[in-house]
């Protein structure tokens, strides 16, 4: 049978008609089952088997990821040398972008993605789109109860600790804050900054210390001693290196973590307990790859990857590999209370960090 792509109006994007291209190639050599949703609940003994025999006919897996570049080309790489026959089409952008695109695909009936993987309260919106698959995997009695949704349309695979972190340089050990109370004293001023996207740090953040209490604790901070706003944690953690911005509110712990390992002025510590936000990943209810498609899902909730992950300095939700929240107080953002309170705590965020900036 002979294929070719299909000539396509020149407004479309040089990887969406790739992904085209890809999907009418692959529709006719890989045989695909007729029901995903079968496939997906994983209940024959030799499930691995069958997906590593599907997805090598397949040959090639669309990953749609909010990872950082160089995590992402590891954990690609990783994968590929498990399954050399599998080759990753990667998408990488910030989560609301993937978001976004991958609503705009399904209302165009366009299924590009095989695999979604970002930040819990984007992949809870992805579910209420109806865009997810729901998966039974063995895999989740080996994963903390927190990764493990009730509708089981995407898993948690990693998580975000979000911390705070300081220049070395500028903020002594005696120096650094126990309580976010003591961010009000005069020596911050000029010296805080914020990360943007945020609003549901800081919901956890108010809730822990009481609501009302903490949205009135942060209004008086920003008006004692200004705030700093950044779009980007990792462009936040470079000025916080170059000593631009002395002390962060909200950092990620794996971005600080590589940084002081390389050499950088950096450290981070955790007022109050750790904030531990789900990233996760789902899959598509039509995947151009449903057999690579499961089987990146499993790669990544394998003890295997888990630990890979661990050594790249994310936080894994094996229970089997060692993880920086053992022996800490850890507090979860629920994903779903982040979608249902989103206006709200968005507009909070907005009065008290962006617009007095």
């Amino acid at each position: 049978m002979k294929l070719a792509c299909i000539r396509m109006p020149v407004w479309l994007s040089g990887f969406s008609l790739f992904l085209i291209c890809s999907l009418v190639a692959g529709s006719a050599a890989a045989q695909q089952p007729a029901n995903i949703a079968e496939l997906a609940q994983l209940k024959s003994p030799d499930y691995l088997k069958q997906l590593i025999d599907g997805a090598n006919r397949e040959g090639a897996l669309n990953l749609y990821t909010s990872m950082t570049a160089s995590t992402a080309a590891k954990l690609i790489a990783d994968f590929e040398r498990h399954y050399p026959a599998v080759k990753v089409n990667l998408w990488r952008a910030s989560s609301e972008a993937l978001l976004q695109r991958t609503v705009t695909e399904a209302r165009a009936q366009r299924n590009s993605f095989d695999v979604l993987e970002t930040n819990g309260p984007e992949m809870e919106a992805s579910h209420r789109e109806n865009l997810l698959q729901p998966v039974n995997s063995p895999r989740f009695k080996e994963l903390i109860p927190q990764a493990v949704m009730p509708h089981h349309e995407w898993v948690a695979t990693r998580l975000n600790l979000i911390v705070q972190c300081f220049n070395t340089k500028q903020v002594k050990k005696a120096e650094q804050p126990s309580s976010f109370s003591d961010l009000l004293q005069p020596r911050w001023k000029g010296k805080l900054g914020i990360e943007a996207g945020d609003a549901d740090w800081f919901m956890t953040i108010a809730e822990e210390l009481g609501e009302d209490k903490g949205i009135q604790l942060f209004r008086a901070i920003v008006a004692a001693n200004g705030v700093t706003v950044r779009r980007g944690h990792a462009l936040m953690a470079d000025q916080v290196i170059a000593g631009e911005i002395p002390f962060a509110l909200n950092c990620y712990n794996f971005k600080i973590d590589q940084d002081r390992k390389a050499g950088a002025p950096v450290d981070w510590i955790a007022i109050g307990p750790v904030i531990a936000r789900p990233n996760g990943a789902g899959i598509s209810r039509k995947p151009p790859h449903p057999y690579a498609a499961l089987l990146f899902y499993d790669y990544m909730l394998s003890p295997q990857a888990q630990q890979f992950l661990a050594s790249l300095e994310l936080v894994p939700v094996n229970k089997q590999i060692e993880s920086p929240l053992t022996g800490r107080q850890v507090k979860f953002v629920d994903p779903k209370r982040a979608i249902d309170e989103q206006t709200k705590w968005d507009k909070l965020f907005n009065e008290i960090f962006i617009q007095t900036h």
